[in-house]
């Protein structure tokens, strides 16, 4: 078995690189060998932080120079996502803020979309104008017809603006184009969501499952630190996935699964688990609701009919059921991150969700624990004006069990073509890049023309921005304070964001931009702190504790106010669904239409000369908003397309060779990619990293550099339940005439 240290090697790839990077302070050794001592570490000054360059948030410390310059970012020791240990993208955070490309001004278009002609404008100018054309469509379609899409830390307070408003058209892209079918899924059957930082118990499981996870290439930080732990204790790893990936190289097992067949393989492990006894009798018969149906339902799923369409052998499938029954209930079938596959993802994160029933985990050590977390107050503002008219009106009945706005369904009721019930004609984009995390790019700049204003509040100049009518140029998290990081985990915990620094160039933090907003809508009542401290403040004395605390520790952890982490044997546990048990047969789903017990259905195979296009995540980078960074730039700065060695012989392509990839609707990369032949790919498939291929021209870094697989999405199979965005139906071919070389070669 892997030891622990080789295994988080992967968080430390390039670290020091960055390290050395990032500042001109500390000690630095040069390739001579020689010290070089610019200061002494009792000369650093630091204000703490929580990272925003992924979902995860670890908290931190910010390093400064006596001369003021930010040298370094380093973990928190006190923080439960970190444990003191930042990730590449976390220590190369700092290249946000030293970024020539940033946003540096308020920016109004002057000829039409998709022209990047603008002219620099004040603050105020930007404001008036964003405030007056919001009020002048609020006015004559109604307010239900702006819409807020959102990422990051920073959504609370557009989230307030917008409901101050009197909209609830606020749409996160990372629900129906990330984790929405896995949290509904969940809450179907538990009545509870799995949260972020997802509340798996890896450091005490004997058994891990990843279905397409992809823990240590997505990073995770703490997951991926729990599981060197587990990894350390002999724990038991099991990979599904058609590509060997770094956890299939630290697993027991690796099942190289046929692509959009994992539904048949979980119901093939349902069967096994049932059919001979190997499931947690006492938890199903204590907990579960539905079992005798689900017995019914799986009957003839077994191995030998799985086999026949996962690729994976009777013997493998029924090996790996026995390994996870023999750990329950400190077993875990994780529930994955990005899970908008082909079309059917929320019923099969249900399977998932039912499996670990089965194998009686949730709740249970080495399993799932039941989060704790503090409830920050809320200062007494207005009631919200009553919402009218809903997203979920302008197209009636559907996605009808999505819990939050669908993202797609309000850029689609933005093309009048598709008549909606009511237009959308007003877009505020924050901190999301909708060009690169919403599938269909053509369906959104369709969207796009069709609207009377498009506002882009960023950091860099993304693609949206490129078609936005006003930019706002919000400051980097290095530079603000944001809301109080309250998430769920074993102990209460709140963690602090402070500015180490003044914002550069005519920069500001996301509050204020949304404050400032408010009062020229006439909504500022509904922001009654100036300064965003002051709110903190006033927060943190609520639960006992102060800015000035804050500062100086940056993470207070609180104890438990039960010792109800776990489950105890015998105890009497009320679900919060509709029957008050884990539900494996849903009742409502059945009551909305949709299968009570997950269903396997066959998807599209690639055409002749075809193969499946599968994306994934590099450790060092977030998606795509981190390849312009300058540090994490140098640890990978393109993709490239992996490609099984019969094939590339059978095209006559060679390892390093750059060429296009044709999608089936005759869609051809912009830009060229790099091939790697590898065994680690089937030979139906190829996989490259998202997020490169970025085509504005004033991201100096990442323009041109590898294939965007966003543009290459154009086949979206939709979730009829809850929107999410399948995005695992496409395939592409490889032109190879047009493309020998690299733009950045």
């Amino acid at each position: 078995m892997t030891s622990r240290r080789d295994f988080i090697k992967i968080s430390l790839i390039g670290a020091g690189v960055v390290a050395a990077g990032a500042g001109t302070y500390g000690l630095i050794r040069n390739f001579s060998g020689k010290e070089i001592k610019p200061g002494k570490i009792d000369d650093l000054f630091r204000t703490p932080t929580y990272c925003e360059i992924c979902f995860w948030k670890c908290a931190g410390w910010v390093y400064k120079s006596p001369d003021g310059s930010i040298w370094k970012v380093t973990g928190n020791d006190e923080d439960q996502h970190c444990n003191g240990r930042l990730c590449p993208r976390g220590t190369g955070g700092i290249g946000a803020y030293y970024d020539s490309d940033r946003l540096r001004t308020p920016l109004i278009r002057t000829e039409e979309r998709g022209r990047q002609v603008f002219r620099e404008a004040t603050w105020d100018e930007a404001l008036d104008y964003t405030a007056s054309k919001m009020k002048e469509i609020a006015s004559r379609y109604g307010p239900h017809t702006l819409a807020l899409f959102s990422h990051g830390s920073g959504s609370s307070y557009f989230t307030t603006l917008f409901r101050a408003l009197g909209t609830d058209n606020i749409a996160e892209p990372s629900y129906a184009q990330c984790r929405g079918p896995r949290d509904d899924a969940f809450l179907a059957t538990f009545g509870e969501e799995v949260y972020s930082p997802e509340i798996t118990d890896i450091r005490d499981t004997k058994c891990l499952v990843l279905i397409g996870s992809h823990l240590g290439e997505n990073m995770h930080n703490g997951q991926i630190q729990e599981m060197s732990d587990a990894i350390d204790k002999g724990a038991v790893i099991i990979t599904v996935d058609p590509r060997f990936s770094t956890a299939a190289g630290k697993s027991k097992y690796w099942l190289p699964i046929k692509p959009a067949t994992d539904m048949a393989l979980l119901l093939a492990w349902m069967h096994e688990l049932i059919y001979n006894d190997l499931y947690d009798k006492k938890y199903v018969e204590k907990y579960c609701t539905g079992f005798d149906q689900l017995k019914a339902h799986v009957k003839s799923y077994t191995p030998e009919w799985a086999y026949g369409i996962t690729t994976i052998a009777p013997d493998l499938i029924r090996n790996t059921a026995k390994e996870m029954a023999n750990a329950s209930p400190s077993v875990i079938v994780h529930p994955g991150r990005h899970v908008t596959w082909y079309g059917d993802d929320f019923q099969r994160s249900r399977a998932i969700a039912i499996l670990n029933a089965l194998l009686g985990s949730w709740g249970r050590r080495g399993g799932f624990y039941m989060p704790a977390r503090v409830e920050l107050a809320s200062f007494k503002i207005p009631p919200f004006p009553e919402t009218k008219v809903s997203w979920q009106d302008a197209f009636p009945g559907k996605y009808p069990l999505a819990s939050t706005a669908v993202s797609n369904l309000l850029i689609d009721a933005s093309i009048p073509e598709n008549n909606p019930a009511f237009p959308v004609k007003g877009w505020l984009v924050n901190a999301t890049n909708l060009l690169a995390s919403v599938p269909d790019v053509r369906n959104t700049l369709k969207a796009i023309q069709n609207l009377d204003l498009l506002v882009a509040v960023d950091t860099m100049p993304m693609e949206i921005t490129g078609w936005a009518d006003v930019v706002l140029p919000e400051c980097t998290y290095l530079e603000r304070y944001d809301s109080l990081r309250a998430s769920p985990h074993r102990r209460p915990a709140i963690a602090l964001r402070m500015p180490a620094t003044e914002p550069l160039y005519d920069t500001k933090p996301g509050y204020w931009i949304a404050r400032q907003l408010a009062i020229k809508l006439g909504l500022g009542d509904y922001f009654p702190f100036e300064k965003q401290e002051d709110l903190l403040d006033w927060q943190l004395k609520q639960v006992g504790s102060s800015l000035d605390e804050m500062k100086r520790i940056g993470v207070k952890n609180f104890e438990r106010e039960a010792d109800d982490i776990y489950f105890k044997d015998g105890d009497d546990i009320s679900f919060p669904t509709d029957s008050g048990k884990i539900e494996l047969y849903s009742k409502y789903l059945e009551d909305a239409g949709f299968e009570p017990l997950p269903v396997y259905t066959a998807h599209e195979e690639p055409p002749e000369g075809f193969y499946r296009l599968i994306y994934g995540r590099a450790p060092m980078h977030t998606f795509s908003r981190t390849i312009n960074n300058p540090y994490l730039t140098d640890l990978m700065e393109e993709n490239s397309v992996w490609i099984n060695p019969k094939v590339a012989k059978e095209w006559g392509i060679t390892n390093d060779q750059y060429i296009k990839l044709k999608n089936q609707d005759g869609v051809v990369s912009d830009f060229p990619v790099k091939v790697r032949v590898t065994e680690r790919i089937r030979w139906d498939s190829v996989y490259i990293v998202h997020g490169f291929g970025h085509a504005n021209r004033k991201l100096t870094r990442a323009y041109g550099r590898g294939a965007s697989d966003t543009q290459l999405i154009t086949n979206v199979k939709t979730d009829p339940i809850m929107g999410g965005t399948g995005m695992r139906s496409n395939f592409v071919t490889f032109v190879t005439g047009e493309a020998e070389e690299g733009l950045g070669a």
